[in-house]
């Protein structure tokens, strides 16, 4: 992906050096403990013995690392700036006003509006602060783990995570949510449509983003290979050796890819409602 370094976003928090290494909380144990129970005990096993430890028990990031990781942060910055002035566009064509979402970076856990978030939760967005979290450690899973290398799949994950602030900022997310309350056997079918609605929405910015020229050969390719290898029925075999399609909360490999390559085909957010589609 062709990409100019340009230093940080102003929409940019990075908590990579204030961390904590005790216990995340109630709220972060029991995300952990289900996300355990879905993909295994290894998932909560993130240490890679980079990160230090204060006298309050605080985990921070070595220098030597947080250099190293430097033109990561900002291939993040330029995402999510990137990605932010396409839906401000989008938003100020439609007659709209776009608020721009936050990125925080962080090192094993850390503290949002919606809760302990922890690394084996992987990137999450949260609402209630319009912030989008993230640990870079969850990329070396996504190459290694998932088996989807490459900056287009990084780019698609922050795209993904952007797409949620976009159905918040329209109201979908919070009509959807009180649906799941009322009626809670179809409540993981309607996060299935979120989460591919979201998928879609990184395919509009990859339209975007290939019509100034951004996108290199492949590029799409491993956008959609990130899209599958985080698919519910994938993680689900790679992680229990079975299926169950009743339990799926993010959608299939196939429709995954499908609705990235919907978003990216059409380049507009009119071809990403998966609430009417069958």
């Amino acid at each position: 992906m062709r990409w100019s370094p340009g230093g940080r976003s102003r929409h940019l928090e990075d908590r990579r050096g204030r961390g904590f290494g005790g216990p995340a909380g109630i709220g972060g144990g029991i995300l952990a403990l289900i996300l355990a129970l879905i993909f295994g005990p290894q998932v909560l096993d993130q240490s890679d013995g980079t990160t230090t430890t204060d006298a309050y028990g605080e985990v921070g990031l070595a220098p030597a690392d947080s250099a190293a990781e430097e033109p990561m942060v900002q291939f993040m910055s330029f995402l999510l700036d990137d990605i932010q002035q396409t839906w401000d566009g989008a938003f100020g064509r439609a007659g709209g006003s776009y608020r721009p979402a936050t990125l925080v970076l962080f090192r094993d856990g850390t503290r949002s509006a919606c809760g302990i978030g922890q690394s084996a939760m992987g990137p999450f967005y949260c609402p209630l602060d319009e912030k989008v979290y993230l640990d870079l450690g969850f990329f070396e899973e996504l190459d290694r783990r998932f088996g989807a290398p490459g900056d287009f799949a990084q780019a698609y994950v922050v795209a993904h995570e952007l797409g949620h602030h976009v159905q918040h900022l329209t109201g979908l997310a919070e009509r959807v949510r009180g649906f799941q309350r009322s009626d809670p056997d179809i409540a993981n079918e309607l996060s299935v449509r979120l989460e591919l609605q979201a998928d879609c929405y990184a395919g509009v910015w990859a339209h975007s983003a290939a019509e100034r020229g951004m996108l290199e050969t492949g590029d799409v390719e491993e956008g959609l290979n990130a899209a599958s290898a985080v698919g519910d029925d994938r993680i689900q075999r790679r992680t229990t050796g079975s299926l169950n399609v009743d339990s799926f909360t993010h959608g299939s490999a196939t429709q995954r890819a499908e609705w990235f390559t919907r978003g990216y085909r059409a380049g507009n957010s009119t071809a990403c409602d998966t609430f009417r589609a069958g």
